[in-house]
């Protein structure tokens, strides 16, 4: 069970995207709807071949290395979940968990996607295709903040995480910090205020 993947609603998608293309993730997918359907803005696309039209973005997802990453049109940076790749077996046992926790699941084709009590979304990935095999980038820890962590030591405490993950108390849910380990070493704040992190594992 391997952390891979955040997802945030935020006002700042340009500014997010370039702040994480700048980190070498390259843009994967662009949808956004419009009257009622999905229309693609994928790379080759830029920002200036579409800005004026002002999309609403569904989805904007990247990926470098072992790090998938979703942002989507918010009125505001909203921190809604986090994903773990997991074996068939490991999928069938944390739904089965969730349900006999009395916790929602929306088990799909793609992803599923389980909501505890803690109010922090957790999807599941079975799909290995959807980061590189190579390790040019992996998350090593997270801190996150949380208002409210009902049921979160049991779930943890069940199913091991290969990352590390601090929780603590706060006034709402938000991701405060990323760990990348990769091939450079950077620090700064991307635009919906997480510290992101990268050191030098080679």
């Amino acid at each position: 069970m391997i952390l891979f993947h955040y997802h945030f609603w935020t006002n700042r998608l340009e500014e997010t995207e370039s702040f994480y293309k700048g980190l070498g993730f390259n843009v994967i997918q662009r949808i956004a709807i419009k009257n009622g359907e999905a229309v693609s803005y994928n790379p080759p696309l830029s920002w200036e071949d579409f800005r004026n039209e002002s999309p609403l973005f569904r989805i904007i997802e990247l990926q470098k290395g072992k790090v998938n990453l979703t942002f989507g049109h918010g009125k505001r940076p909203i921190f809604d979940h986090i994903g773990f790749l997991v074996t068939n077996d490991e999928h069938e046992s944390l739904v089965t968990f969730a349900r006999g926790q009395q916790w929602g699941t929306e088990v799909g084709e793609r992803r599923t996607f389980i909501h505890p009590p803690f109010r922090l979304r957790i999807e599941l990935q079975t799909r290995q295709d959807v980061v590189a095999e190579d390790s040019e980038l992996s998350i090593q820890k997270m801190d996150i903040m949380l208002k409210d962590r009902k049921g979160l030591d049991e779930f943890f405490k069940s199913f091991p995480v290969e990352n590390v993950i601090h929780f603590r108390n706060g006034d709402t849910n938000h991701l405060l910090h990323v760990l990348f380990q990769g091939k450079v070493e950077k620090a700064a704040t991307d635009p919906n205020d997480v510290k992101v992190t990268l050191i030098n594992g080679a």
